[in-house]
Order: structure tokens, then sequence, then C-alpha cells
């Protein structure tokens, strides 16, 4: 899959040396690709990412894969604490507020196996923007379809056993997110997060069924905390 070169100058080399062992896929919300295209190439943003794939399912790289885009902003995963110089940032145009089209997501699961593939990045380290920034972020939000990259092992998925479940927001540690500080509420932010991936229908107090599907993917796909962060 070859993509349209359109250089972004909002870019840099990676810090100490680091190597993308995350993708993040974001919403651009904004009206259309074009729109989001001169805004993540417009120097005075400040903004950009690597890739961006409209509606229709066209793709332009904006940064090499090798340098280190403008993308994820204050947040953390596991003990990745600058995001943006060990992962991939991929921009899909939405606004947030509907599904996303069959020829963009196909775009989507091509670009991530090839990615995936190159930089040896395995399905649990797949996130959504909203998963390093809890509270501060929204994106790629409740109507983008996980579990379809979940299904073809380009993301993580979770079939708990309902009963078994723990200490919802000590295991969400394990899984790698970060309680955001400034927050009033941290554990109510993650559990916001969590749910906009892993139960986009759910809303209210936290429950047991949260409780359960967050110890089943700590187990399974425990963060490595103790790794160094550039």
């Amino acid at each position: 899959m070859q993509p349209t070169p359109h250089p972004s100058p909002n870019c840099g080399p990676r810090r100490d040396g680091a190597e993308p062992d995350l993708i993040v896929l974001h919403y651009t919300a904004m009206t259309d690709a074009r729109a989001a295209l001169a805004r993540l190439c417009d120097p005075v943003a400040e903004v950009s990412a690597h890739y961006l794939i409209s509606e229709a399912g066209t793709l332009w790289q904006m940064v090499d894969e090798d340098q280190r885009a403008w993308h994820a902003g204050a947040g953390a995963w596991g003990g990745v604490s600058d995001v943006n110089s060990r992962s991939i940032g991929i921009e899909l145009a939405n606004t947030g507020a509907h599904p996303f089209a069959e020829p963009q997501m196909a775009a989507l699961e091509r670009l991530l196996r090839g990615i995936m593939d190159r930089w040896a990045i395995p399905p649990e380290r797949v996130i959504g923007h909203s998963d390093m920034a809890p509270h501060r972020k929204q994106d790629p939000g409740r109507r983008f379809d996980w579990l379809r990259l979940a299904r073809q092992g380009l993301s993580v998925w979770s079939w708990p056993d309902r009963n078994n479940g723990g200490d919802f927001l000590s295991n969400a540690c394990r899984f790698g997110y970060v309680p955001p500080e400034g927050c009033a509420d941290p554990g109510a932010a993650v559990l916001e997060a969590f749910r906009q991936r892993f139960r986009p229908g759910a809303s209210g107090p936290l429950d047991d069924l949260d409780r359960a599907l967050m110890r089943d993917l700590a187990e399974r796909f425990p963060v490595d905390r103790r790794a160094p962060s550039p």
C-alpha cells in the first residue's frame, strides 16, 4: 500500500534514539480530510501525524516513520511518557459523530499490518489517543470499531469471566493506563477512556463487567512499566 507523500514541517528526530513501539489512532474532528491535511502540514498549527486516511480510503504520509511526529501531546502509556518519540500516529478523517467508512477501515487495516511488521509492534501496543490521554482526549471515540481490528490481530479485545473481577484501577495500570494528574477523579477518567474502547454503549458507575474486562486485559497483556521511558 503506497501512500501519497505530503510532507509536514511539524516533526523532528525521535529522542534518545527511540524507535516506535506504539501506534496511536486518532480522529481529525474536522469537516473533511483535505482540511485536516492542511492543518497537519501548517507550521503555525504545530501538529502532525505520520499518516492521514480519508473516508474514501486515500492515504497520505506526512512524516517518515523513523521521525517524531507531533500527534500525541501530554499523556502516557505504561512507562512511556514521551509517546511521540515511541509511536506512529495515524489520523482518520472523522468528526467523531459518525461511523468510520468501510474504505477507510480497510485502508487502516492494510496500513497497520505493514507498520506492525516493520517495527515488530504487537497488537496490545495499538492504542487510541484517549487511552494515553484520559480526561483530555476522546478520539478515536465510541464509534470506532476496535473489535474489528482485534479479530484480525491488529489490536486486542476482552472476553472475560464475568465473575472474575478485581481492583479496576490497579488492573488498568497493569494494562497500560496512567491515571491523569490534575484531574478531580482520575479513576473516572480512566473508566471513561476504557469504556470508549471496550464498552462503547456503557454508562453509569463502575460495575462488575468493567472489573472483569479490565482484569482479563491486565492478565493477558500486562505492560512492562519498568521499561525506561525516553
